[in-house]
């Protein structure tokens, strides 16, 4: 009896203990539950003033009257940026963040169409310094200028700011009425080149063999390993399509700023020219007519007040106004209606990809989704593949194409909207819509496929490291590669790929093109060529820019009242929330590389760069993962990450 009642006594204490852990536990969970809540409303409301201006003190969202809008992007202007985060967006600008590294060229013409038809807004004021441009990318540049154009003819002012102006920053600028730059400043206007780096020398000496393996006179992609120079070839395709985008610059520049000497002439002459105002490049740009007036930054900013007004407790440096980051909170964004007849927008950006990847790549099964999503959307009449990429696996490109094809089979209309680059896989995924629209300054084409496989047996043997053994087949000695040499059979093996993926690509473009394979080997070998010249040839229809390929598509479907829809689903906060863990933790990476190498000196900003520029490097040699190792790769396409 003892020891039952002592049993109890123990069961007893032990059922005690239990609740009051739980308890503890509950209580210690409210506690905290509390403890955040208490601290998220004292945030919400501190940013809340801090918003609205109501304390008096610091930033507000609001856009004054009569003010000018200061367009002053940072990062690269890319096809498509990270998904927006309203709130987050608002606290950044509100507290004063820097913004993204990476600028959505649709976001910033969102924001400038809105900014043309806001009555508080008077004068746009054009602050590029930290907006990069590509060159490559002249297309976006192009597109933004035109929008800067239509804002123009509003009757609004226009004036463009700077210290110093790329030659991309100033095609933008030159829309302006007013263009002012500092009297100690500088514009770079240099034309456009491909130069490479070239490795044969080195990886002689090195005793690396390479095994190279494609289809296509053109296809340069492999030559930085089979050369010291440029091949004629190769010289001939790069000078077609750069004298184009050089012709497109000079001529919109120069209709521009009413040029009476084209600009063709200051570069070609930039150097005389400073000498004759002094050895001064301000005073050069300024005798040459690409700017108005050489001011100060003082004086640029009185030159705005006198425009829209003093503010002195302005962030802007004394005039009234608002800047970028702050307005396209609170820009205007075209309302979706539930009824309405809905033209899809799918996007694919950034080098082509096998399987679902996250932001940031355009992988085959994630436009795959999007693409067969939008063919069993009854709303959705008709679909723009907007496309901005210089290609990659042949393996996901053929993916996405076949989810093309089944959208045209379910009648459903698909244009394509070429971006700045619609090469190799870009053209792929591209030749089979009912129509092609690009810009003049496109690059596409690149029809071509290309394989490489480096070795090292010879590099090895001298310093005696050999390889060796025996296998059931002639191609069991590929698991040696590498280490050994590549197997006689598994070169041919892939040879035959290469020339397989060529026939298979030369015959869906005359396929959809309605040329002959003929034609379009002809026309392919890996060439790439020109928006302006692709139309010649007839790898695209029509020249125009993505809001043409909307109507269009509309058009094809036969619908005039629509709304235009993107595919993408909205991530969820906790995906947001992951994805900028992931943006800091690059970020970390290259702050505390340069805290190693000396703090904040010119030192660690170059030590910065070079951290990023080895995480790029990383992200780009990730993106080949064929499953085959085909690709269909314009590699002398360069991609900003």
């Amino acid at each position: 009896m003892d020891g039952e009642r002592n049993r109890l006594t123990v069961w007893g204490f032990l059922k005690g203990l239990f609740k009051a852990v739980i308890g503890l536990s509950l209580l210690a969970q409210s506690l905290l539950f509390l403890l955040i809540l208490v601290t998220l409303i004292s945030i919400t409301s501190n940013a809340s003033k801090t918003l609205s201006g109501a304390s008096g003190e610091g930033p507000s969202l609001e856009v004054p009257d009569n003010g000018a809008l200061l367009l002053n992007p940072r990062g690269v202007l890319v096809e498509t940026a990270p998904p927006e985060d309203t709130l987050g967006d608002a606290l950044a600008a509100a507290f004063g963040a820097r913004s993204e590294n990476q600028i959505s060229v649709h976001e910033l013409v969102r924001v400038l169409r809105s900014a043309a038809e806001d009555d508080r807004i008077d004068v746009l004021v054009l602050d590029l310094q930290e907006l990069y441009v590509p060159s490559i990318y002249a297309s976006k540049a192009h597109y933004v200028a035109a929008e800067v154009e239509k804002f123009r003819a509003t009757g609004k002012r226009v004036i463009a700011i700077g210290d110093y102006y790329s030659q991309e920053q100033y095609l933008i600028a030159s829309e302006a009425d007013t263009i002012l730059l500092n009297d100690f400043g500088g514009l770079e206007i240099i034309g456009y080149g491909s130069y490479g780096t070239f490795f044969k020398s080195a990886l002689d000496k090195l005793k690396v063999k390479s095994n190279v393996f494609r289809v296509g006179t053109f296809k340069a992609a492999v030559e930085p390993f089979l050369r010291d120079d440029m091949s004629e070839e190769a010289k001939l395709a790069n000078r077609a399509y750069l004298g184009v985008l050089w012709d497109q610059y000079a001529l919109a520049v120069d209709e521009n700023r009413d040029l009476q000497t084209s600009v063709k002439t200051y570069a070609n002459n930039t150097g005389e020219l400073m000498r004759e105002a002094g050895n001064n490049v301000a005073m050069a740009a300024l005798n040459a007519g690409l700017v108005d007036q050489l001011m100060n930054r003082p004086d640029q900013i009185e030159f705005i007040a006198s425009l829209v007004g003093r503010d002195d407790n302005s962030k802007y440096g004394g005039f009234r106004g608002v800047g970028y980051e702050t307005y396209k909170v609170s820009a205007k964004t075209p309302e979706i209606r539930k009824d309405s007849a809905k033209i899809a927008v799918v996007t694919a950006a950034g080098t082509i990809v096998d399987g679902d990847e996250p932001y940031g790549v355009a992988a085959g099964d994630t436009i795959a989704r999007q693409l067969r999503e939008a063919r069993f959307n009854n709303d959705v009449r008709a679909l723009v593949l907007r496309v901005d990429s210089p290609g990659g696996s042949a393996f996901a490109s053929e993916v996405m194409r076949d989810e093309l094809l089944k959208l045209k089979e379910a009648g459903k209309p698909v244009v394509v909207s070429m971006g700045s680059l619609a090469a190799s896989g870009g053209y792929w995924i591209s030749a089979s819509a009912d129509e092609i629209w690009a810009a003049p300054t496109t690059v596409t084409g690149s029809i071509g496929v290309f394989g490489y496989v480096p070795t090292f047996e010879d590099t090895l043997a001298e310093v005696g490291v050999f390889t060796d053994g025996v296998g059931t087949t002639p191609l069991a000695a590929i698991s040696a590669a590498g280490m050994g040499p590549l197997p006689e059979a598994y070169g041919e093996i892939i040879q035959a790929s290469i020339e397989d993926v060529y026939r298979r690509f030369t015959s869906l473009v005359a396929e959809g093109r309605g040329m002959s394979v003929e034609r379009v080997d002809e026309i392919g070998q890996g060439r790439v060529w020109i928006g302006a010249t692709a139309i010649e040839i007839g790898l695209v229809d029509k020249l125009g820019t993505i809001d043409d390929a909307i109507a269009s598509a509309a058009s094809r479907a036969g619908v005039e009242d629509y709304d235009v829809i993107g595919m993408t689903r909205p991530k969820t906060p906790f995906e947001k929330f992951l994805e900028n863990l992931a943006g800091a933790e690059v970020d970390a990476h290259a702050d505390v590389a340069a805290q190693m190498f000396g703090g904040t000196s010119s030192r660690s900003v170059d030590m910065t760069k070079l951290v990023r520029f080895a995480l790029e490097e990383g992200r780009f040699l990730l993106g080949f993962n064929d499953p085959q190792g085909v690709y269909v790769r314009c590699l002398q396409c360069p991609v900003a990450y």
